[in-house]
């Protein structure tokens, strides 16, 4: 059979009723769902006893327990207390109490157990803490107990009734549910298993009466709950009903009339806005109509007071709502970047483009001067200016303003400075390519040396870096001249531009625009606020946000707007000119890179010349724009650093070439270099320019006079001509001393005029000048010693000997450069820092002591001839000795000996004193002198006077000799009264002395 669960409320009783019917064999079955069938009845039995006997031996454990624990138990509520005591169990009170005794003389308070209490303070807490949380547990126990036994019914019944039976589709008719369900084979099997159908019929019908009774409770106070709300709705509907009825007699007693004038009051206000929209409709339209004819016009004023007035009715929300006027806002931000841009374009017109007739005329005039170059007029560009100051101001003041109420003067000024930049390029480029023609055609002057010139690389083809190279450079210094001109005359234009700005902005005070351009920078400030603000947000905001964003925000007031806005246009247009300036010196570096490699290569005045140009030029572009030009003066500074290490290796390599070939045979001085001598060296003033005027015009006398006399020669060195006729002299002097010269010191005297001179015009490099400067006089000096002192000469130049003559000289040019050092170091340090002059100056005196100690060599070096001229004499001094004892000797001249010694000493001194100064020669012979006289006096001392006629030959000798020396320049340094030669001027007394035998 199938079990029906779903049970109808009536049959509550008779479920109970089969309930109460239900034995203990059936509540094992149903604690077990397949339980043995024929225990059941022992099975009750056993849990019977068992239970009672649990029972007994729990009563009697609580019997043995004593008072204290029942009563400290956590786990017992009061109530439950009582059950412990029983009839029998009850406390007897005593039919009498013990005395009290009454004679204790003080009374028990509450403090006295203030010890007791504090003992069992912490025991009684935590005794406190534990009952209440056990009722807690209870509590919560209970409660989710309540809640999970109405379900447990259910879950029991589907646990111990098969699954079969619950099955939706449980029909015995069908075949294969009969077959599942009933598994018998015989009768009695048959009987067995209608019994446990019937067993899973009890067990399912107690179960639903046990999930009802959980549940009728709540059910049956929902009911009642749900049929009072029922009764209040419908009160409440009633109520509606009423109100409703009163509202409506209301309505039509007193609101009605009420309504109606307000209705018509409403209509003729509508009315009236309907005629102001209608009338700023109107307006609005022919605004457009006379914005689109102002801008076909260019009247970019009146243009923009439209735009402002539509910008105004936007901003204010007047046209919102009107399909009409949709795009009205996209047709004024077109009218006013047509404006823009009309004002852009006129601005860049009136700044730039007309400039270009001048650019012409320059043009013009440059080639006519090429093609005559004797005309040398118009060597300074002027700004001639079609108008005035006040008139080109007057036609940028309306521009600016416009472009300031539109807030796009900064962005314009942007513009302009690409523009200038660009056209600044541009124009430098056409000029090259205008006048490179005109000077290729020139006949070329060679700017180098023979064999110098340097071929390009592409074979001197067409392109212009080689024709810029292949240009003299005159030629390209004509060409630096042009565009010097023309740059000049766009940057003072871009200057002109610069200043009327700045006197629009910051100068119009008591001008009549002054009111109208304060008012077009607030209102440019408030626009460019608007535009920063909008392009922060993350999105495009229409412009009444804008403006409203403008207006909340409390940081940004009208003047500090007005003052950044101001000077962002002025950053704008400074940073224009130096824009223009930098493009410049841009072309300009590159221009002189193209010929880096000539350049180092040219003489002293060529690139001179293109220095100065190039100096010029960037003094006076750093002057119009207010900032240095890095670029170009790192480039002139390169290419002066190269061509003065160009030709400091040049000149290095010829004054080697001089040195080796130099034969230290005595020169007569041209009449140029004593000029040289002059113009440097004498002037007692620090002015470099002074010095440099002077040797300028100093060589150019000598050289367009040359047979006219040169100041400050003194008047005992005659003058001749050479075989070309030139005028020159015998010595130069410095200071009023004579010196004899060389070919190589006249070089040297050259170089050292050339690098002062460069040291004058290029001061920016005169440490590296002095450098060079030191170099050349090291090696120089180092190279004649080798040369002289070190015989360096006969196998260079080919001399057969170093003679006393070539050693004189050679004295002669080192005390030149030792006496001239100096002078040239004060005449360099006048372009020196003072913090180098320190190191450099210390440089200077180690070198002028090395010349001082190779002209002391050199004396030492003479001296060391005559001393080996003596021991060589003093060899052959015996076998004359020998002569002298023979009785036949009737000679009355000195001996070979005392002639040749004496011959050689005037040979000596007639050399030197032609060539070398007093003091020297004097000097120099005082050492002979005192060699003499030991070495002779020793070997004379040997000689045996006793034989007449060597002592007579002796004191003839001794007699020459010491009046040789006597006629030395040497003797003037003794004292009168002082013997010259002590030793033998003795040795002559102790001859005279002896007595003849």
């Amino acid at each position: 059979m199938q079990l029906n669960i779903h049970q109808h409320p009536s049959d509550q009783s008779i479920n109970q009723s089969r309930s109460r019917s239900i034995n203990a064999d059936q509540i094992l079955k149903i604690m077990d769902p397949k339980p043995p069938l024929r225990s059941t009845n022992s099975t009750a039995n056993r849990h019977n006893s068992s239970t009672s006997s649990l029972l007994s031996k729990s009563l009697s454990d609580a019997s043995t327990q004593s008072l204290s624990s029942i009563l400290n138990n956590p786990h017992l509520s009061d109530g439950s207390w009582s059950g412990w005591w029983s009839s029998t169990a009850a406390v007897q009170i005593p039919e009498f109490a013990p005395p009290v005794n009454k004679t204790l003389g003080f009374e028990i308070t509450r403090s006295d157990f203030t010890r007791y209490v504090s003992s069992i303070s912490d025991h009684y807490n935590r005794f406190e803490d534990i009952r209440n949380h056990s009722n807690k547990e209870n509590r919560d126990e209970d409660a989710i107990n309540s809640h999970e036994r109405a379900g447990e019914a259910l879950v029991a019944c589907l646990r111990e009734v098969p699954a079969l039976y619950f099955k939706e589709d449980f029909a015995l008719e069908d075949g294969a549910t009969f077959r599942a369900a009933s598994t018998f084979s015989t009768v009695a099997e048959n009987a067995v298993l209608q019994e446990k159908l019937s067993q899973y019929l009890d067990v399912v019908e107690v179960h639903l009466v046990k999930e009802i009774s959980l549940r009728s409770n709540s059910f049956f106070e929902a009911q009642s709950q749900l049929e009072d709300l029922s009764l209040k709705i419908v009160e409440g509907c009633g109520r509606i009903r009423e109100l409703k009825e009163t509202i409506r007699l209301l309505d039509v007693d007193l609101v009605d009339s009420a309504r109606q004038v307000q209705d018509l009051n409403l209509t003729r206000s509508n009315l009236l806005a309907l005629q102001e929209k209608l009338r700023l409709i109107l307006y609005v339209n022919q605004s457009l109509a006379a914005l689109k004819l102002l801008v076909a016009s260019a009247d970019c004023a009146g243009a923009l007071d439209v735009t402002d007035d539509l910008k105004n009715f936007l901003d204010a929300d007047q046209l919102t709502g009107l399909h009409c006027f949709r795009h009205l806002e996209d047709h004024v931000a077109a009218a006013i970047d047509s404006v823009n841009s009309i004002l852009s374009a006129e601005f860049l017109r009136v700044s730039i483009n007309d400039a270009g007739d001048k650019d012409a005329e320059i043009l013009s005039k440059a080639k006519a001067r090429i093609a005559s170059p004797g005309n040398g007029e118009d060597n300074e560009v002027y700004l001639q200016q079609e108008e005035d100051t006040s008139s080109f101001h007057d036609r940028l003041l309306p521009l600016i303003i416009g472009l300031l109420r539109t807030a796009k003067l900064p962005t314009v000024l942007r513009v302009y400075r690409d523009t200038v930049t660009s056209n600044m390029k541009t124009v430098i480029k056409s000029v090259v390519a205008e006048l490179l023609p005109v000077l290729l055609a020139r006949p070329l002057d060679s700017d180098f040396k023979p064999g110098d010139r340097i071929v390009d690389a592409d074979g001197g083809g067409s392109s212009l870096a080689s024709k810029l190279r292949s240009m003299s450079s005159e030629s390209f210094v004509q060409l630096l001249g042009t565009i010097f001109k023309i740059v000049q005359a766009h940057l003072h234009r871009a200057a002109e531009v610069k200043k009327a700005i700045e006197w629009i902005m910051s100068n119009l005070d008591g001008h009549y625009a002054a009111d109208s351009v304060a008012a077009a920078i607030a209102h440019g400030a408030l626009t460019a606020e608007m535009a920063s603000v909008a392009d922060t947000q993350s999105g495009s905001f229409p412009i009444s946000s804008q403006k409203n964003v403008i207006k909340v925000s409390p940081a940004t007031t009208t003047s500090n707007l007005s003052k950044n806005f101001r000077a962002d246009v002025l950053r704008e247009n400074t940073e224009a000119v130096f824009a223009a300036c930098d493009a410049a010196h841009g072309r300009w570096a590159k221009l002189l890179g193209v010929r880096a490699i000539l350049h180092p290569r040219l003489r002293l005045t060529d690139f001179l010349n293109i220095y100065n140009v190039s100096q010029e030029f960037v003094t006076a572009t750093e002057k119009i724009g207010g900032r240095l030009g890095y670029s170009i003066r790192g480039t002139l500074q390169s290419q002066t650093k190269a061509f003065v290490d160009f030709q400091h290796e040049s000149r290095m390599t010829k004054l080697k070439a001089v040195l080796d070939q130099e034969t230290w045979v005595e020169v007569d001085v041209p009449v140029e270099f004593q000029a040289i001598v002059d113009s440097l060296f004498s002037l007692e003033d620090d002015n470099s320019k002074s010095i440099a005027n002077s040797y300028n015009e100093m060589v150019a006398s000598s050289a367009e006079q040359p047979s006219q006399s040169v100041d400050g020669i003194t008047e005992n060195n005659s003058k001749t001509k050479d075989a070309h006729g030139k005028s020159s002299i015998h010595l130069i002097s410095f200071r009023g001393v004579d010196y004899h010269m060389v070919n190589c010191g006249l070089i040297l005297l050259k170089m050292l005029s050339e690098y002062i001179e460069m040291n004058t015009v290029l001061p920016s490099l005169s440490s590296e000048v002095i450098h060079r400067v030191l170099e050349m006089l090291k090696f120089f000096n180092t190279r004649a010693c080798q040369l002289v002192l070190g015989a360096g000469a006969m196998q260079v130049s080919g001399l057969k000997s170093i003679t006393s003559k070539h050693l004189a000289l050679t004295s002669q040019v080192v005390s030149f450069v030792h006496a001239i050092i100096p002078e040239i170091r004060r005449i360099l340090f006048l372009k020196v820092p003072e913090a180098r002059k320190g190191l450099l100056s210390s440089e200077i005196e180690r070198v002028s002591q090395d010349y001082k100690v190779h002209r002391d060599e050199i004396h030492t070096k003479l001296v060391q001839i005559m001393r080996e001229r003596l021991l060589v004499h003093l060899r052959g001094l015996p076998q004359i000795i020998e002569t002298w004892s023979r009785v036949d000797e009737t000679d009355v001249q000195p001996s070979q000996f005392a002639r040749s010694l004496t011959k050689e000493v005037g040979y000596l001194q007639r050399v030197l004193s032609r060539t070398l100064h007093e003091a020297d020669v004097q000097e120099i012979f005082k050492e002979v002198t005192i060699i003499f006289d030991i070495q002779i006096s020793d070997a004379f001392s040997h000689v045996d006077i006793s034989i007449p006629q060597a002592k007579a030959r002796l004191n003839r000798d001794i007699e020459h000799i010491l009046g040789c020396i006597k006629s030395l320049p040497s003797a003037k340094l003794n004292e009168p009264g002082t013997p010259v030669a002590p030793r033998l001027e003795s040795l002559v007394q102790r001859i005279s002395a002896e007595p003849d035998q």
